[in-house]
């Protein structure tokens, strides 16, 4: 009963939607200001583009599982929503600062930039994460869903220099970076030993 309920994609869409509602709510009820909305909503953005980079290498190295398939057919999905994550942390940055020049004045401070060119790749990629965008840009589309890379580069960048600690940017894409790495150096046929 779990699994069918689950297998509805609103329900999936509803449990993405679960942090930015109850972020939005504590903001509307006054418990929180917009300078409060940036931390939390920049690192869910981070969270589901990392969930959506990881399943590609996990499947290279681990091989065909259940849970694994399921998370790939909604990987666009989770993309999306790293998107949507990242447009309510813009929002929220817009609200904080307040005006243009305020804005302007630290744009080409490195954690600053980084975010505004993360946002401008992931432009291109939310808006062809559809399957008429697959079908029309046919190879291409996979070429251009590849931004996602530079763009999480930016992310990190970003996260370390935003809040000048790295800590916490690499507790969220170490795995990442580990798993990449392993689908490229770690011969594949190892990863299936005992599976």
């Amino acid at each position: 009963m779990l699994r069918i309920i689950l297998n509805k994609k609103p329900v999936f869409w509803i449990l993405l939607s679960l942090p930015a509602i109850l972020m939005m709510r504590s903001f509307y009820v006054g418990d929180r200001i917009a300078m409060d909305m940036l931390h939390p909503t920049g690192e869910w953005s981070a969270r589901f583009m990392i969930v959506a980079m990881i399943l590609s290498p996990l499947l290279s190295l681990l091989g065909p599982r259940p849970w694994l398939s399921w998370l790939i057919q909604r990987r666009r999905a989770l993309g999306v929503a790293a998107f949507a994550y990242a447009l309510l942390h813009l929002a929220f940055y817009l609200i904080d600062m307040g005006n243009i020049d305020d804005i302007i004045a630290e744009f080409l401070a490195l954690g600053i930039w980084t975010g505004w060119a993360a946002m401008l790749l992931f432009i291109p990629l939310a808006l062809t994460s559809n399957d008429a965008s697959m079908r029309a840009l046919k190879a291409g589309w996979k070429r251009l869903q590849r931004l996602v890379y530079p763009a999480a580069v930016l992310v990190l960048v970003h996260w370390i220099f935003i809040h000048n600690n790295l800590g916490p940017a690499l507790v969220h894409f170490a795995p990442l970076a580990l798993l990449v790495a392993a689908r490229f150096f770690l011969p594949r046929k190892s990863a299936f030993k005992g599976a």
